[in-house]
Order: C-alpha cells, then structure tokens, then sequence
C-alpha cells in the first residue's frame, strides 16, 4: 500500500515528525534548498536582466543525490505534503521541490506547523493549502537583489583594492561599525562635576545628588565651580520634600529571534550563530527518553504574539503553581515592520519544565531552553511592584535628591530574577523638615565618553531598531564580516570579558570606496526601503519584477562609473621572491589579519606569516607525507607547521612538541594495558588507557575536599 509522503527541511525534524503520523506515513528531509541561482549566463548572475530577470535555478551538486531519492519517493507515494519551515524561505524550497519533483503547484499539499508537537502537526495534516506565490516571488527577489549587488561589488572590490566581497546588508552593518569608529576617533572628552551629600542617620546612609541650584539645574565645568557651590552649603541641611509612591515595573515581552540572541549574548555568553543552532536542535526535536518531542516554537520570528491556547494553558499553570495574583494580562508590542506571521518563540508545552528535561539535553540546550521558558511565563505574570520613597535635602538654594526603593510584591520576578536584578535601596526613616546633622558635602570629577563601540547583542540591536536585514540573518551578517576579514570582535579593555567590533584596515577602506561611489544604495535608509518592499511584494502589494526594473536602472550606471573612476590599489610588495614560483610575495589581508603571499595566487598558493618569530632557532622541518619543506603559518590558534606544498598536501603539525604521558602503574580495568597520566585540551590532567584511541577508558578520581 502507498504510503502519505511527507517532505521538511531537517533529518531529524523528519525522525521526530515520523514518530507522530505512524507507518501511514513516510516523513523524508530535503536538507534544507535544493536549488539556487545558476551561476552561468552573463556575469554568473543566473539573471536574464534584459528579459524581465528571468531566474535560472540548478540543482546544487551536493544536493542531487537528495533530489534523485526524493524522486523515487514521490513516484511511490499516495500523495505529497511539502512541510519546509514557515517563512519566506521555507515556502521557496517548498516552490523548488515542486518544480524538480514534477507535481502541481496549484494543487500539490503545502502544510505548515510552528512548532514540532504531534498536536500541531496533525493539526497541520488536517488543513493542507497551497504554495504562497507571493512569499516565493518575495524570498526569490531578495535572492537575486543580493546576487545582483553581491556579484557586482565584489568583482569590483576584488579587482580594485582586494576586498573579498560586499553585500546588500553585510555593507550596511559594516557601515554601522565604521561610522562608530570614527565618532570614537572624532570625541573630545569634556571634565564635568556632580556634587553630593553623604547623609547618615542612625547606622543607615545614603547619598543625595545636587540637582539643581537656585532653581535651575547645575552645570558644573570644574574643580572650581565645584568648590563654590560647596562653600555655599554652610547652613544645617533640611528635608525639604519627602513623597511616596507605588511603582509598577512590567515584565518583558516574550521573546522575538533579535531579543532571544541580544540576551543569548549578554546573559549566557553565546554568539548569535550559537544560539540560533541551538534553538533549531531545540525546535527541531529533544528525545525525551525515547519520545522525540520539539521544545520550542519556530525560532525564526519577529512578533511577539502568543496564541490564545498557549496563553489559556499558561495562565492556569501561573495559577496552580504560583496563585491567582500572578496571572497577568496579554500584552504584544511589535515593531513597525514585523511581518508576525509567527508566534513569538516559546515553550511547546508549558507544564515542561527545564528541570523535567534537564537529564536530556546538554549544558547550552539546558542554558537556552530554561531562559526562553522564564521569559515566556513572566511575560503572562503580575508587575513587580515598589514602594519608591524619595527625599529632598536643601541648603541655602541647593537641592539634593535621593530615592530608595523596596519591593512590597514580586511578581514576574518570581521566575525571571535570574536575569534581572532587583535590588532594595532603603532610605532612613525621616520626616519633613527634620534638620540633618554631620552632612558631608563633596565633588566629584567626570570626564564625557565616547559612544560605546559595538558588541554583538548592541549591533543586532541597533541593526533591527534600524530595519536592515532580517532577524534570521543577523548571525550570518556577524559571521561574514569576521570571515572576510573587515572587522574584529576582541575584548574591550584588559579589564573586561566584554567583547565589541574593531572595524580592520580593510574594513575601513572597503567601507570608505562603497562610500564614494554607491552611498546612494549602501546606507540605512535605502536598505531599510528595500526591506519594507518586500513584505509589500510579500503582500501581494507590489509587483516584483517592476520594482526590480526600478532598482536596477539605478544600479548599474553607479557600477559602471566607479570601474572607470575608482584607482585599483597595487599589492605593497615585501621584496623577497616566492620560493615555490619565484615570483614576487606580497602583503595580502586575511581573517586573521595580513599575511604573506605570492602575486601569483590562485596559480601559486605560497602563504607565510609577516612575522615568524618562532622560526629563529629552529631546524628545518621537511614534510613527512611529500617530503617539501615545511612553514610556520598562524591560525585562529596560533602558529603551526605546515607543508608548502599545500593545498596538494594538508599535513599540518603543532608548533609545540607532544608532552609524553606519564606511566601511573595501575592497570586498565577494560583492556589491561597500562594506565597513564595525560594533558587535556584544557591544561587539566586526567589518567587514561595507554592504547587509547582503541580503549577510551579515563579514571574517575576523587574530588579534593576543601579544608
């Protein structure tokens, strides 16, 4: 008997969704696209843009294999459901599995579930549609913008001053880091002054700042008119004002892709490429001893909606767990071009708490899931609330003011305390007009400070704020310009772990010729634009194929003008010849800074670093593969050897010699060889089986006590 064939993106979505339907089904993974522009035709476009840009689509080699088996599937199939993810994306791989698998667009299945639950998907199963056109004309105009200005800029970068490549948003985002850096360069610190008074009463303290005097707020530009306005205060201070009041504080929304990585980042120290990998294992499907279940809602998402049945099922957990006066209400706040066509990210199943599952997922799965969990449920509870008293202190037309704070009910910090600190402020029991003894009055010096460089939750924040790009690429965006060597995440200061973008040489002239010569196109406003035209096309709004006319005709004559203008920049030559090819080594830029090369690259694949001090003192090393010389090169890492001859041989060495293991005396318990003591990756040691990697045996040995 055929069975129902069912096609996603992911293998192991397919072995959790599988699991669900039974053997009435058969659930196979497409692997993510099948297809992609052609890079044929002219320039390697895959674009006809003088017949209407007509596409031309091919099968990705690495994925023809899939689509052969796909094929023998469908011929064998009662009936076909395309379930890729539901997004732009998703319903363009379902269009492309149309289109090489041979069925009906018009009338082949489409379903779509946002989350990874047997609920949602048979739901899914139960009210099949059809291929949105307008989502795939959307997702396929946005391929061929970004092939277009992608293509086109990055020949022209490389040929003229060596760049890698430049893009429709990976140059604006690059912008942003560059136009920071230059407000850094441009700031001049001005010194400025606040003035306190350091009250105490009984065994409690506090202080109050000068906020304002003879009526108007101060401006104090140094030590010296610091210290007149202190002289002044020679008379008993006096608690002038002393008002109380209830302060609510709100819960925050739940979470949406760019505030899930923002607070990945700052929170749990992960990357915004991490995260989102991550938060796919966690949609995708955790075996929950032995049951494959989805944990999360789709990831990628830009609203903060939740639906009315997860909200019911919440809301009666808040209630059974922590009481009635914890049931909040539904609030959504969205920014102006979410699209929200899904939930925000959440729980699939509320009453799946992160110690329940803990046992089953890793230290970063665990990390994740708990904080999208207690964003979600604290989105559904109560305000905190405060009492917020504060206190005016005068003295001969000087006004201090100071406030303390305590909270009288915990709310939704009941879940979420461990990501957002709380602290009680008191103030001293005081009354109005009571006279204050021993007050202390002194200045402080301050300095202004330069806008804050960039780290990677600040730059995905402001990249949102300013609607450049979408939340699914803001991980890709981070990773390219890294790759391509235009800017560096590296700590801030010896003193911090925080880490902010440098934007590199490179970067910056990379960024100062799109400047020149397509400032027009490459800045926030025309790339934000571009973005809200989308979702019209998306919409059905806006014919793609006219906007994409309109586009281009503005494109390609600024293309056209800085091949004629721009100067290409010649290779700064190091003034040795290379020893493979004998032509003339070069400095050229890489993603770890410059390096050595030869001129004639890709001919020629010579590469050393610029300095090598380590080489000093050592004996030349042959290849032991091919017998060619070998060089020390750096990575990510640091230095390695390497053979020259490379890419034809890849062996590669440690710069440092192997630390032998140091016999222990005792007997492997599995395999009888002996054990010894090794070095870990991470400088620990460890007892292990000799004949490792055949027996993996490590001693487990006692932890020390503390005395």
């Amino acid at each position: 008997m055929k069975k129902h064939l069912v096609i996603v993106e992911s293998p192991s979505k397919s072995k959790t969704i599988e699991k669900y339907l039974g053997k009435e089904y058969k659930v196979v993974s497409s692997k993510g696209h099948v297809c992609d522009l052609a890079t044929r035709g002219k320039e390697g476009l895959g674009i006809d843009i003088d017949h209407d840009f007509e596409p031309t689509y091919t099968i990705s080699k690495d994925k023809k294999d899939v689509v052969k088996s796909l094929k023998t599937d469908v011929s064998k199939a009662q009936d076909v459901y395309l379930a890729s993810d539901p997004d732009r994306e998703g319903e363009a791989i379902a269009w492309h599995l149309a289109r090489v698998l041979d069925l009906d667009i018009d009338t082949t299945n489409r379903i779509v579930f946002h989350e990874v639950t047997k609920q949602a998907v048979t739901d899914a199963l139960a009210h099949p549609t059809h291929i949105d056109m307008d989502l795939v004309r959307s997702q396929e105009t946005r391929r061929m913008l970004d092939r277009i200005i992608g293509f086109k800029l990055s020949k022209l970068l490389q040929k003229k001053i060596h760049s890698k490549s430049a893009g429709r948003v990976q140059s604006v985002a690059l912008r942003l880091i560059v136009e920071r850096e230059n407000e850094i360069k441009k700031f001049k610190a001005e010194e400025y002054w606040s003035i306190h008074a350091h009250v105490t009463k009984g065994r409690k303290s506090f202080d109050a700042q000068l906020v304002k005097v003879d009526g108007k707020k101060p401006k104090i530009k140094n030590k010296e008119e610091s210290d007149a306005i202190i002289a002044r205060c020679t008379q008993p201070f006096v608690v002038s004002s002393l008002t109380k009041k209830a302060r609510k504080k709100q819960p925050r929304m739940p979470f949406t892709t760019s505030t899930l990585q923002q607070e990945a980042s700052t929170k749990l120290s992960m990357g915004a490429r991490r995260t989102m990998s991550v938060a796919q294992k966690l949609y995708e499907g955790i075996n929950l001893g032995g049951q494959m279940e989805g944990l999360i809602s789709y990831m990628r998402t830009d609203s903060t909606r939740l639906s009315p049945v997860f909200t019911k099922d919440a809301q009666e957990y808040i209630e059974k767990t922590y009481s009635k006066e914890y049931v909040g209400r539904v609030r959504q706040k969205n920014s102006e071009n979410a699209q929200d066509a899904h939930e925000a990210i959440r729980p699939t199943n509320i009453t799946r708490t992160p110690e329940s599952v803990k046992e089953y997922l890793t230290r970063e799965e665990y990390r994740l899931y708990e904080m999208i969990y207690a964003r979600t449920l604290a989105s559904l509870m109560k305000d905190a609330v405060f009492d917020v008293t504060t206190v005016e202190i005068t003295n001969d037309g000087c006004l201090f003011r100071a406030s303390g704070q305590i909270m009288t009910f915990d709310g939704y910090t009941k879940v979420y305390s461990k990501y957002e600190k709380n602290n009680d402020e008191l103030l001293p029991a005081l009354e109005e007009n009571e006279v204050l003894e021993g007050v202390q009055v002194e200045g402080k010096q301050h300095f202004t400070e330069p806008p804050a460089r960039y780290t990677e939750a600040r730059l995905i924040k402001e990249l949102e704020e300013k609607s450049i790009g979408r939340p699914s690429t803001y991980a890709s965006i981070i990773d390219t310009l890294q790759k391509r060597g235009y800017a560096k995440l590296e700590k801030a200061g010896e003193n911090t772990k925080t880490k902010v973008f440098f934007p590199t040489e490179q970067g910056i002239l990379t960024d100062e010729k799109l400047q020149q010569y397509f400032s027009g196109v490459i800045n926030v406003e025309y790339t934000a634009g571009m973005e809200k035209t989308l979702d019209e096309i998306a919409e059905g709004q806006i014919n793609n194929i006219e906007y994409l006319h309109t586009f281009y005709d503005q494109f390609a004559p600024l293309v056209e003008d800085a091949y004629d203008k721009m100067p290409k920049q010649e290779f700064e030559k190091v003034g040795k010849a290379c020893p493979n090819c004998g032509g003339e080594l070069v400095y050229r830029n890489g993603k770890y800074g410059k390096f050595i090369s030869c001129i004639n690259f890709p001919e020629c694949k010579y590469t050393e670093n610029m300095e090598q001090p380590q080489q000093e003192g050592l004996e030349e090393k042959i290849c032991p593969n091919c017998g060619s010389k070998m060089v020390i090169k750096k990575g990510r890492f640091g230095q390695f050897w390497a053979c020259s001859n490379y890419p034809k041989c890849k062996t590669i060495e440690s710069l440092k010699p192997k630390a032998k293991p140091e016999p222990t005396g005792e007997i492997c318990p599995e395999c009888g060889h002996e054990l010894v003591r090794r070095k870990s990756r991470y400088g620990t040691t460890f007892v292990g089986c000799s004949n490792y990697p055949k027996c993996r045996y490590i001693k487990k040995e006692p932890k020390k006590k503390d005395k």
